[in-house]
């Protein structure tokens, strides 16, 4: 490194950290990484993208760091390796729901196969007619088929994926420790939101919540299977994202259950997003293509709360939840409070 570089770079070093130090950004390597090349001002597009970012929010946060740093100085190969990993953690995730709806439709075929043998004992004893047996016959042909057709799905997959899983599980497992998205849905996951909303508490910056929860989503797992079920969270995680504006962030808290942070928005335009997502997700049609069936009964539940004066994160968080669950108690797909 030649002295005028050096002198330079030193220069640069001297702006980087107090613009970190200010905006509160943590230390770390990408962090420092996105805030160097801005003090050198090489890339106007990245300067401008933080100055925009951080005039909306107030400050930048984790995520918005994390963001910024992807779209505008991560390598192709950085990319490559993250999505990597989330397909890989994606495809375990689809392996194990197939095994869960195998195991189920087995269990019930289990019983199927009973009941058809109990009344095949019952037609010998007391003489059923042909076509009565028969009948009996077609029946345990169609449930033969189904188990079937679910385990060489399954079969199929697990051959495909066997040697991958044995290999990267544990590997995954611990990089997963660390990542801040949500390998199914692709949002951010609640490692993500729980880094952000302590940086708005941390910065004093004005915000309000939208806790959702897809309403009777049990009954797709138990009724159509955990790759449909899987099939409705994507969806709806890409809704929220259509739905999101003004920087509104979203996120899978857990199951199906997702919130999204507004910031600097009042409980009023809470509510008017969170309507407006509450009927992107009521038009979602969804088709199971096992049985053939399109499913037009995806709604879901909505809480809100805006954080106030003195309140800490959890308070918020208890509030907005508080309400979701009166929304469900009420009859579902519905915004709560009113007003």
């Amino acid at each position: 490194m030649s002295k005028d570089s050096f002198v330079e770079s030193t220069e640069t070093l001297k702006k980087t950290v107090p613009l970190m130090i200010k905006h509160k950004v943590p230390t770390t390597p990408t962090n420092y990484a996105l805030w160097y090349t801005y003090a050198t001002q090489e890339q106007p597009t990245l300067n401008l993208a933080v100055d925009q970012g951080i005039e909306a929010l107030g400050h930048c946060t984790p995520t918005l760091c994390d963001n910024l740093y992807q779209e505008h100085l991560a390598c192709q190969t950085d990319k490559n390796m993250a999505q990597l990993k989330q397909s890989l953690t994606a495809m375990m995730q689809e392996l194990t729901s197939t095994m869960s709806d195998t195991l189920s439709n087995a269990e019930t075929f289990q019983g199927a196969l009973s009941h058809t043998f109990n009344k095949l004992e019952s037609a010998e004893r007391e003489g059923l007619s042909l076509e009565d047996t028969m009948t009996l016959v077609r029946e345990l042909i169609r449930e033969s088929r189904q188990i079937q057709l679910t385990t060489g799905t399954f079969k199929g997959q697990l051959s495909n994926a066997q040697q991958e899983i044995a290999a990267l599980r544990e590997a995954l497992s611990e990089s997963q420790k660390e990542a801040n998205q949500d390998a199914l849905t692709s949002l951010n996951n609640r490692r993500a939101f729980e880094r952000d909303i302590h940086s708005y508490s941390d910065n004093q910056i004005p915000y309000s919540l939208i806790i959702m929860d897809i309403d009777k989503f049990k009954d797709f797992n138990d009724n159509f299977g955990h790759l449909l079920g899987d099939q409705v969270l994507k969806i709806v995680a890409r809704r929220l994202l259509e739905c999101s504006r003004d920087y509104a962030q979203s996120y899978r808290f857990g199951g199906e259950e997702f919130i999204v942070i507004l910031p600097h928005k009042t409980l009023s335009s809470a509510r008017q997003q969170a309507e407006t997502i509450r009927r992107a997700i009521e038009k979602i049609s969804v088709l199971d293509k096992k049985s053939g069936q399109r499913i037009n009964s995806v709604t879901a539940s909505f809480g809100i709360a805006t954080k106030q004066e003195d309140e800490t994160t959890a308070e918020v968080i208890a509030r907005a939840d508080s309400h979701l669950n009166q929304a469900k108690q009420l009859g579902r797909n519905r915004v709560l409070p009113i007003s």
